[in-house]
This record gives C-alpha cells, structure tokens and sequence, in this order.
C-alpha cells in the first residue's frame, strides 16, 4: 500500500511539473512575442519617413514661409494652385501665420490622407484658426498632393478668393469750439477724363468746361488737353466735386471719355474754411477709426458677394471737438489774403492753450504748413525774450549767452518739444543742433536763431497767462512734453506786459491802438515783418515773409480785429 501511495504522489508530482514546464514555456513564448513585436514596433516607428508625408510636410513648410510657388509643386496642379496660394497671402496680408501638420494616415501603396491647423493672425486679439484635410496621391511624377481650393481654408473653390478687411462703424464728425459741425465724412466725386474712352480729345474737354463753369470756371479745356498731353496714356482728374455741386451736374456729364470716381474723405462742412490745421484734426479723427476699428476675413464669390469667415464689427467712436473757433479762423483768413507774399496767422488761448484757428494764403500753402513748421529767422522778435533773460540775470541783455536766451525762451514756449496729438510743429531753434532735427521750409531758416508763427504766438500766450500753456487742437487731448519749464518770475513777465502796452500806445505798434486792451510788439528780420500780441483771454502771431512794405504785418493785424468784430455770417 505504501509504494502504491507513494507511486501515486511521485505521477501526481511529475503531472505538475509537466504543467509547470508548460506554463513556463508558454511564458517565455509570450515574452518573446511580446519582445518580437516591440522590435518590430520599433523598426516601423523609427525607418524614414514614407514619400507621401514627406511631400504633405515640405507642402505644409512651404506655406509657413510663405513660399506660393514651393507649396504648388507639391500639388497635382502647380499653376492653379500657386496662383491660388499667392492670392491668399496678397489678400490676407497677415502680420504672423502657422501651418501645423495635425494628422498623416497611409491609406495604401497609392494614397494618403492628412489635416492641417492653420492660424492667421493679423494684430492683437486678432486671430483666424481652422482645420483643413487633404489627400495625396501616387501619380505617375511621384507622391503629389490632390489639389483642391478647400486645403488652403474651408468652403474655397467655386472660383472665391479671400481677403482680410477693416470694418468700422459709422464715422465720427468733427465740431467745432462753439459746437457746429467742422468736418465730416462726405463722398467726393473725381470728374476724370479716361483716354482710353475717349475718341475725340478736342469734343470732350470742350463739353466738360461747359458743364463745369457753373462749378468750376477755372478748369478749362486748354488746361485739360495740356495734362492729357504730359501723360498721354494716364486717366487725368479734371476736378474733384462734393455730392451737392455732383448732383447738379450729373446728368450733363454723360460725355465720352469722362469718368466718375466717388470716394469718401474727411471735408469741411464749409467749404470756406482752409486751415493748415486740417490735415493734423484728420490725423487725429483717423487715429480715433483705428482704434475702434473692427476686422473680418471673407470669402468672395465671383459676383462680389461676401461671406464672412472670422473677426467682428468695431463700434462707432466718439465725436471729435476741435479747438477751431470757425468765426475766428473765417476772420483770419480774410485778414491773411490781403498781402500778396507768404503769410500766416496763428491764435492760441492763453488760459487754456487752445490753437483757434490757423490761416494762410494760397502763397504760404504752396509752401507748406509754415503757420507750423515754417522756421524764420527770428530777428528782434526774440528782444522781449532777451529781455526776459536780462531781468533774471540782472545783466545786460548785450551780454547774454545763447544758451541763456534759450532758457528764457522755454520759459514762453519756445523749444519746448511738445508731443500734440495730429500736430506736426516746431516752434524755435536756438542751435545748429536744434535746427538740425527741424523741418526746415523755408531758404532763411538755416539763420539761427529761428521761430515759427506758433511758436510767436506761444510767447505771446505765455506773457498774458503768466507761464506757457500747454497747446492742443482736440479737446481732451492736449500736448506733453518730457521736461516742464518753470514760469517767469512774475514781477519780469509784469515788465514784459508794460513793454508790450507801451508798443501799442506810442511804439512800434502804435497803428493798433484803437483796439482796446491789445498788448503787442512788432518784430523785422529782412524784409520779413511780425507782429505778436494778446488782447484778453487771446494771444496772436502774424507773419509776412518779403513784404512790400514794413507795416505789413500792422495792417494784417488792424484787419484781423476788425473782421473778428463782425457778427459771425
């Protein structure tokens, strides 16, 4: 019994070692297999490439670089699709783009599929991102990708481009100190003669000066055939046309070889106003578009239709008040026509630094802003400043450096480089250094040292205020400066003040006394002639330039007053 036990145990143990033996074999089996397929697996991960991601990726590097023609190659249809690939670029215009290959599948010996991310950023808070797929195929050239519009951005084909806009909302108006409207967006209509339609020259300019004389007497055949005539193949604009005076006309110009190009600008609401303060308050209503300016991508269909794809509406910005005084720029505009040289006429309000209004004559505008950046010669216009100089040094003025004299004069606002919203200014250069950084606009300004008629008209505001004010021609948008110069001592600028009445009663200025409580002094450099002063809550700088005679600038400043005393029309 005991070697049958004893039998039976040993059979059952080997039994279990021949299951152990199983099971161990089955294990290294498995091992192995697991060890064969990660060797596999690791081969496939790590060989080359395939052929067909390798056209996707240099397709999708291409396009990161902006490279129209390199993307194209690795398409079935180059042309069409560098054409198409440049066209959105040009219309897009991003600041920044990433093309990002998302996903490659090999479908086979013969095709494959991808995704693209795309992202176009055009400024801050401005971004366009999208997902596009794409195949690739085994043609008879090699790997290419299946061209097709939708792999550069969803729903192209069918002929639509794509671009980037600005949108913005209704346009802000302009007014004026007193609240009347000063400029605002109008359409202007650009009567063009287009030689291209135009089978008789002589016939149409002759029909065009008929229609336009009611509008336009100045612009005459004879004046038109000359400017065809120095660009025989270019379109040449006759003359430029508000809606009102348009209207009237419209009918009459359906002339051969006219054209008709509307734009909107930024015009006066009337057209008598001309200042060269124009220019800067449109610098300044375009800064306020930009920064309320909206965005918006769209695809656009063959017949213009739009269809938006990304961005938002800006909203409407806020209405402009200008420090124009329209009554008082009017004024100065009949007082600067009645000398037949250059001329400029700059008033400033003392208490706030205001600029009222700014004028020049039609020989001053071919000129430039001189009202602003003309630098003259200054002449004895600096003596009330030098005189400024003196008091404080207890010195005689004969003695002072020019140093001191620029001192004195930041004190009355000039030199000091203030930074006005819209406004491009000098208002003095002392030294070569100064006037190096200046615009110069005139043959004389290269003699130091030099002012403009803003910066005459800050030192006449800066004596009847008391210290210099800062100018500004939007209000709540005044000028900065980096460095603030301390005000004269009030007992110098008093002496100043008596200086300037005094030159009204018995001086130099003595032709303006019949205008009450004016305070001013005439200055002489050359032939050119200024006067500059203040009357009340108002400081003033005119400027002849080669007058004809040497109370220019007196009568020019009688006028101005008495154009000003009128009620406004």
């Amino acid at each position: 019994m005991l070697v049958t036990h004893v039998t039976e145990s040993m059979m059952v143990d080997m039994e279990n070692g021949r299951s152990l033996a199983r099971r161990k074999n089955y294990v290294i089996a498995l091992s192995s297999g697991v060890v064969l397929a990660v060797i596999l697996g690791s081969c496939v991960l790590s060989k080359d490439k395939s052929e067909a991601q390798s056209v996707v990726d240099e397709f999708v590097s291409a396009l990161n670089e902006g490279d129209a023609a390199a993307a194209a190659a690795q398409t079935s249809y180059p042309n069409a699709a560098e054409s198409a690939i440049q066209q959105m670029f040009d219309g897009l215009n991003p600041k920044d783009t990433t093309f990002d290959l998302t996903q490659f599948m090999d479908l086979g010996p013969k095709t494959g599929f991808f995704s693209v991310a795309a992202a176009w950023r055009f400024g801050e808070d401005k971004e366009w991102n999208y997902q596009v797929q794409g195949g690739v195929r085994n043609l008879s050239v090699g790997w290419r990708i299946s061209w097709d519009p939708s792999i550069l951005a969803p729903d192209m084909g069918s002929g639509r481009t794509v671009r980037y806009d600005r949108t913005d909302a209704a346009p802000p108006r302009v007014f004026d100190a007193t609240g009347a409207l000063l400029l605002n967006e109008q359409t202007i209509n650009a009567i063009t003669l287009d030689p291209a339609t135009m089978p008789d020259p002589v016939a149409t300019t002759r029909r065009l000066e008929e229609v336009l004389e009611p509008v336009a007497p100045l612009v005459t055949s004879d004046m038109m055939m000359a400017e065809l005539a120095a660009d025989p193949h270019e379109q040449v604009t006759a003359v430029l046309l508000r809606d009102q005076d348009y209207l009237y006309l419209e009918e009459d110009l359906n002339i051969p070889g006219v054209i008709v190009i509307k734009t909107p600008k930024l015009i006066t609401a009337d057209r008598r106003i001309t200042t060269p303060l124009l220019d800067p308050l449109r610098n300044v209503w375009q800064a306020n578009r930009d920064v309320t300016a909206g965005w918006a991508v769209h695809l656009v269909d063959p017949r213009g239709t739009l269809i938006p794809q990304a961005g938002f509406q800006g909203p409407p910005g806020p209405d402009i008040h200008a420090t124009i005084d329209s009554h008082i720029q009017l004024a100065s505009e009949e007082a600067v026509v009645s000398v037949g040289t250059p001329a400029a006429i700059v008033l400033i309000q003392p208490s706030t630094g205001a600029v009222l209004a700014a004028a020049q004559n039609n020989q001053a505008m071919e000129e430039g802003s001189i009202a602003f950046e003309g630098l003259y010669p200054a002449g004895s216009n600096l003596d009330l400043v030098k005189k400024a100089a003196a008091l404080q040094k207890g010195v005689d003025p004969s003695s002072l450096s020019i140093e001191e004299v620029d001192k004195a004069g930041n004190q009355l606002g000039l030199g000091m480089n203030w930074k006005v919203p819209g406004l491009d200014h000098q208002t003095a250069a002392f030294t070569a250094e100064q006037s190096g950084v200046s615009k110069v606009m005139n043959r004389k300004s290269s003699d130091l040292p030099a002012v403009t008629p803003f910066g005459m008209a800050m030192v006449a505001a800066s004596i009847a205020r008391g210290s210099a004010p800062t100018p500004v021609i939007v209000h709540g948008q005044p000028g900065s400066t980096e460095v603030e110069a301390e005000p004269l001592p009030a007992h110098v600028n008093d002496q100043l003040r008596g200086i300037m009445r005094d030159s009204v009663v018995r001086g130099g200025a003595s032709y303006l006394k019949g205008h009450p409580d004016l305070l001013a002094m005439s200055g002489v450099s050359g032939d050119d002639r200024w006067v500059y002063g203040s009357r009340g809550d108002l400081a003033f700088a005119i400027f002849v330039a080669d007058a004809d005679g040497g109370d220019r600038a007196i009568k020019m400043t009688d006028k101005l007053f008495r154009e000003m005393a009128k009620p406004p029309n």
